[in-house]
C-alpha cells in the first residue's frame, strides 16, 4: 500500500500540533478528487502532477505512489465516471410501458449531468491515453445495450424486424447523449421538459410531434 505523508501543521496552531495523519485510501481519495476537478476545468494536458499534489498538500511522489503518474489517476478518474453514469442508467430502467423506460433513462443521464457536471465534463472529452478504453462513445455503446433489449421486445411486438434493434438503440441513446452535452452548457429549458421533448421525438418521430409533449412517468422533475 503506498505510503502517505503527514499533513503539515497548521501555522495558527501556537503547539504547531500536526493534523492526523490521512491513511493512504483517504489520500487517495482526495488526490482523485483533486484530479477530477481539475481534468474537468483544464482537460488532461492543461492539468500536472505538480498543481494536483500542491493542492492535496502532498510532495509529487506521493501522486506517482498512488497511481504512477497523471495517465494512471486519470484512468482511474475516468473508470469510475463510467461506471457511475452505467449504474445510473441500468438501474433506472426499473420496467413499465416501453416509453416510461425511454423517459427513465432520458432522466438518467440529465441526472448525471446535473449531479456530477465534473464527471461528465472528462467523459465527454476524447480520451488522451491511446490504450484507454474509457471513451464516452465505449459509454454510449454499453448504455446502448441495455436499451437494445427494451426495443427488441418492443419490436416483436409490433411486427417490427427485432435485429434493427441495435441500431436504433445507438441512435435514441446518442441523440440523448448529444442533447445532454447541449443542455449541460445552457442549462435551459428545465430537464423534465427536455426529457420530455427528448422522448417526444423518440417516441412519435417528427411526423407525429405532440405540440406540448407530456411525461407517463412519475418522474417531474
Amino acid at each position: 500500500m503506498p505510503t502517505d505523508e503527514t499533513t503539515p501543521p497548521s501555522s495558527s496552531s501556537p503547539k504547531k500540533r500536526a493534523r492526523r495523519r490521512m491513511t493512504g485510501k483517504e489520500r487517495r481519495e482526495q488526490l482523485l478528487d483533486i484530479g477530477r476537478t481539475l481534468f474537468a476545468e483544464r482537460g488532461f494536458e492543461g492539468t500536472s502532477v505538480e498543481e494536483i499534489a500542491h493542492k492535496a498538500g502532498v510532495s509529487k511522489p506521493v501522486v506517482y505512489e498512488h497511481f504512477g503518474g497523471k495517465e494512471g489517476l486519470y484512468a482511474v478518474v475516468v473508470d469510475r465516471e463510467m461506471r457511475r453514469l452505467l449504474d445510473m442508467v441500468t438501474g433506472a430502467l426499473t420496467g413499465g410501458h416501453p416509453r416510461e423506460l425511454l423517459e427513465q433513462a432520458a432522466f438518467a443521464l440529465l441526472d448525471y449531468i446535473e449531479q456530477y457536471t465534473d464527471g461528465f465534463r472528462i467523459l465527454v472529452r476524447d480520451s488522451p491515453l491511446p490504450q484507454s478504453t474509457g471513451t464516452f462513445a465505449s459509454l454510449i455503446s454499453d448504455i446502448a445495450t441495455q436499451v437494445e433489449d427494451i426495443l427488441g421486445r418492443e419490436f416483436k411486438n409490433r411486427g417490427f424486424d427485432a435485429k434493427l434493434s441495435p441500431l436504433y438503440a445507438q441512435a435514441l441513446v446518442g441523440m440523448v447523449a448529444l442533447t445532454g452535452q447541449w443542455w449541460l452548457n445552457v442549462r435551459k429549458p428545465k430537464k423534465a421538459e427536455v426529457a420530455a421533448h427528448l422522448v417526444n421525438l423518440a417516441w412519435h418521430g417528427l411526423d407525429g410531434l405532440e405540440q406540448k409533449p407530456r411525461l407517463i412517468g412519475h418522474r417531474r422533475s
